[in-house]
């Protein structure tokens, strides 16, 4: 199925009746055929299409993939990806994080054929970075979600309030921090820090 939208700045949603909505196999035919769309799934089998990012935000998203791929190499336990990766998670839902980390031992469960296409696993820390057109309440909804799939460490950065919003497994509110320079990971990327100087600045 070809999709012509007109030009989005904030997601839309496709809503299929119960017989339409697509199975895992039948989604990820749907998204390689509209290469140029950015495609999530809710849990409810809902198409969310979100707009491109814009030059800030990108910038922004890629300084935090920069710095937790160059970490992730050297330590050696998992892997980093970046947005245009896609999770499967165990809800249904289908989301592509900003920056995401990923476990050897939970890459290592996943079949070559299951690596080569959306993963069918969820990460253990995820980086979100908010864009001009993302408001706050659904921002935060999106980080409760990615949560509850099994997430153990998330970040939703604000890069135009410095401000990170730390989500942990197991607590039931984010910890705010405004203003600092660096953030230091815990967890699954105990030893990951990363620096929020450029993503302050932005462009």
């Amino acid at each position: 199925m070809l999709l012509v939208l007109p030009e989005i700045t904030a997601p839309a949603m496709l809503t299929f009746g119960p017989s339409q909505v697509m199975n895992d196999d039948a989604y990820y035919k749907f998204c390689t055929a509209n290469p140029g769309l950015r495609i999530e799934r809710s849990p409810q089998g809902e198409i969310i299409i979100v707009p491109p990012a814009g030059g800030e935000s990108d910038y922004r998203s890629t300084e935090a993939v920069i710095q937790l791929g160059s970490w992730a190499k050297k330590e050696g336990r998992g892997k980093a990806f970046g947005s245009s990766v896609e999770f499967i998670l165990p809800s249904g839902a289908a989301y592509s994080p900003d920056a995401a980390w990923l476990s050897n031992e939970r890459l290592s469960k996943l079949t070559k054929q299951q690596r080569r296409r959306f993963l069918p696993v969820c990460p253990e820390f995820v980086i979100e970075v908010m864009s001009p057109s993302d408001r706050l309440k659904a921002a935060k909804d999106k980080m409760l979600a990615w949560m509850a799939e099994g997430v153990e460490l998330a970040w939703l950065i604000d890069g135009d309030n410095e401000t990170v919003y730390i989500y942990r497994a197991g607590s039931q509110k984010p910890e705010k921090r405004t203003g600092i320079a660096t953030l230091s990971g815990e967890g699954p990327v105990d030893g990951f820090v990363l620096d929020l100087r450029a993503i302050w600045a932005g462009l």
